[in-house]
């Protein structure tokens, strides 16, 4: 049914791969579990602790990504009032870009294809 609603779906993978991983994400509440993971991750760290977190799937690595980057960002107050950057509520830095698998890691994990790390620092 699902490669008769779409039959150029993903090359190289089955046309139910993505239907049958929507329904896991969806039964297991993976996406709200991570949500409130982030939601209280910040409060577990020491200043200088490091949040460190692997996501497989697209999904998942848009939710750390942009918690990450808010965090980084501090407060967000509409252009062009006049702030010093200390009053912007930054709780975190950005550490390094997100990191994928290397060829060597692929080749011997296949399941790390779709991997991403992001790491970010408490700074306050």
């Amino acid at each position: 049914m699902v490669s008769e609603a779409n039959p150029r779906w993903e090359r190289h993978k089955h046309p139910a791969t993505r239907a049958f991983q929507a329904i896991r994400i969806r039964v297991n509440h993976e996406l709200d579990d991570l949500e409130d993971l982030l939601d209280g991750a910040i409060d577990l760290l020491a200043i200088g602790g490091r949040l460190v977190i692997i996501s497989f799937h697209s999904l998942e690595d848009r939710l750390v990504k942009r918690y990450m980057r808010n965090m980084a960002r501090g407060e967000q107050l509409p252009a062009g009032v006049p702030v010093v950057d200390s009053a912007l509520n930054r709780r975190m830095k950005l550490v390094g870009k997100a990191v994928r698998a290397s060829a060597e890691e692929v080749a011997a994990n296949n399941r790390s294809r779709s991997a991403i790390m992001r790491v970010a620092e408490k700074i306050q």
